[in-house]
């Protein structure tokens, strides 16, 4: 647009006044980007009828009315990063395999004062790398800005990048944030990032005196932090202490004694990052001299991940392999041992360190605790979260068949069963495990043709009985199973099982549900909907009426027959499964037949038959 237009389009649309400067940077050969049609290139303006005509990917000569453009596009300056990829793209590679954070320099310069949101420098850099490869290269990008002087880099996506009027060295600006936060919580993590400056930077150590002083006012003094947190802290003060020449024995409170006061410290564990883990096993050492190895095996017996392994070589390395292997044994006799032990014991069983652990455990029962431990984990998750021990189940072909080798038909046969069951598995991935089990035992193939001949029978049922179904499932699953777990775990506390009476009923309790469970999933599998609006009426069929005619006491009576689960025997409805129900269908009007009618034996014939839906 040129001076003249911009002036006959304020003159018609006084609004647009404040916009000017805008409006004049409409000019052919200007780039732009528009909120919908995204990157483009204005490529005239027609007078005619007052329109840009502009270039967009995909969309090309797209007339647009530019007082509409004012509140929907931006147009960018010559030099922007976008614009210069169209005039110099091998430049702008150049820095984007080699350079990073020069581009992301020169982006911030487009902006006012040097400064801009990690959402809009995102945006930006997401449109001119394209998505597939933004992320992978944002990553390496955002380490390189870290370290670089020019940049001040945000703590949160909504604050902004800037380009400094002068650089500052990583250092001086984590010691800035240090003295500008209050947060103890915030200090303990940049009091970490400074040990780490500090170790390549010794010009830095001239500033740690303060920054210890503050450190330890913040593990002693403030209630915001959780005791994970206060521990953390401790080893953060005391090896700041050490770089400074300072005995952190003389610092209270030492990091002895706060393990040593501890009330939980398999939580504080599991909210403890892996590296530190394993540091508290040896607090826990010199902390409880009397009795640690109790304290190491109970955070065992919670661990995941890293920790598990942590926890058993701490105490393999100490001597205790036989009482370790005791110990998992008599957790399996328990169905006490978790996922995660369950999944080291797995990844290990051929480690020559961990045999006299592991070489009794790789059987069958191992493989019927892995199942409970998949099922009980896939009860507590919500949604589609993944579970580690199910996935290596699945990943490691030879797993099963190592726990099946002493196996006979029949346990074979228990097991596979066990795992159509299981809830921890897509149907998909059972029946590749079940493939496993049929390799080595052929005779099961008879169970996967049984369940499959069980499908395809339907159901038939009504909208309403299918969503009782589904409410009776929803609250075994989600209410009283759990509340049995619970009541199990509790029941354990109470000492030696064979005498245990509440864990024996529990346990019972436990299968009965299992079977609640494992039924109602069946029967919905094979539920089949219908209004049973269209049933035929030259038969006795579902959905029908049929009139009796009682030869004992020549009355005349009326069953509805209706769906798998709309029984109402007070009403005289029935189900086409029941006895009665299966001895009327197909039958026609005249046909006679010997049936138990409400309260005695009798020969009724089929007087009449009608839709139930009329």
């Amino acid at each position: 647009m040129n001076e003249d237009a911009v002036q006959e389009l304020i003159k018609r649309k006084p609004e647009l006044k404040a916009a000017r400067a805008k409006l004049e940077a409409m000019k052919p050969g200007s780039y732009c980007i528009h909120r919908s049609w995204g990157f483009g290139q204005i490529r005239a303006f027609d007078a005619a009828d007052g329109k840009l005509v502009i270039d967009f990917a995909g969309k090309e000569s797209h007339r647009m009315d530019p007082a509409f453009c004012v509140g929907t596009m931006e147009i960018l300056a010559p030099d922007h990063i976008l614009v210069r990829q169209q005039k110099e793209p091998e430049a702008i590679q150049t820095m984007v395999e080699e350079r990073p954070a020069d581009l992301v320099v020169d982006l911030l310069k487009q902006y006012p004062n040097s400064a801009a949101t990690a959402v809009e420098v995102e945006s930006v850099l997401t449109r001119l790398l394209g998505e597939a490869a933004f992320k992978k290269w944002w990553s390496k990008a955002k380490r390189e800005l870290a370290r670089d002087p020019r940049v001040s880099v945000p703590a949160k996506k909504t604050e902004c990048y800037v380009v400094r009027a002068e650089p500052v060295s990583v250092e001086d600006e984590i010691l800035e944030e240090f003295n500008n936060t209050r947060s103890a919580r915030r200090r303990i993590l940049l009091g970490e990032k400074l040990i780490a400056a500090a170790k390549e930077n010794e010009t830095i150590r001239k500033s740690l005196d303060e920054v210890l002083s503050a450190l330890i006012e913040a593990v002693r003094d403030s209630k915001q932090i959780t005791p994970a947190e206060r521990l953390h802290g401790a080893w953060v003060r005391d090896d700041l202490a050490k770089l400074v020449d300072k005995d952190p024995a003389a610092i209270e409170p030492t990091i002895n004694s706060l393990v040593a006061e501890a009330r939980d410290l398999p939580d504080i564990s599991e909210q403890l990052s892996a590296h530190l883990q394993a540091r508290l096993l040896e607090l826990v050492e010199q902390a409880h001299p009397a009795d640690w190895k109790d304290i190491v095996f109970n955070l065992l017996k919670t661990s995941k991940g890293k920790f598990t392994t942590d926890c058993i070589s701490f105490l393999v390395d100490r001597g205790h392999t036989e009482e370790l292997a005791a110990t998992i044994s008599r957790w399996q006799t328990e169905q006490n041992l978790r996922a995660p032990v369950l999944l080291w014991i797995v990844k290990n069983r051929h480690s020559k360190r961990f045999r006299k652990i592991v070489a009794d455990l790789i059987a069958p029962r191992l493989l019927s605790s892995i199942f409970f431990a998949i099922d009980y984990e896939a009860l507590q998750t919500a949604g589609s979260r993944r579970i580690p021990l199910a996935e290596e189940l699945s990943d490691d072909a030879e797993l099963i068949p190592d726990l099946l080798a002493n196996a006979d038909a029949e346990t074979a046969r228990d097991l596979a069963n066990t795992l159509l069951l299981n809830q921890g598995f897509e149907e998909l991935t059972k029946k590749s495990l079940l493939a496993r089990f049929i390799k080595q035992f052929p005779s099961i193939q008879a169970l996967v043709a049984g369940e499959a001949s069980e499908r395809e029978e339907r159901l038939l049922v009504s909208r309403d009985s299918l969503d009782r179904k589904k409410a009776e499932l929803q609250e075994i699953v989600t209410k009283k199973i759990p509340e049995n777990s619970r009541a199990i775990a509790a029941a354990r506390e109470h000492g030696d099982l064979r005498e245990n009476s509440e864990y024996k009923m529990a346990k019972q309790d436990q299968s009965v549900l299992f079977a609640q469970r494992a039924q109602l999933e069946k029967d919905l599998a094979r539920a089949h909907v219908t209004d049973f609006a269209n049933a035929a009426t030259d038969q006795v069929g579902v959905g029908t009426v049929v009139t009796l005619n009682d030869s004992k006491t020549g009355a005349d009576v009326d069953f509805t027959i209706l769906g798998a689960w709309d029984g109402n025997p007070e009403k005289h409805i029935i189900s086409y499964k029941t006895p009665l129900g299966t001895a009327l269908l197909a039958k026609k009007i005249g046909d006679q037949l010997n049936v138990r009618l409400i309260d005695h034996d009798t020969t009724v014939t089929v007087k009449a038959i009608r839709r139930a839906s009329e």
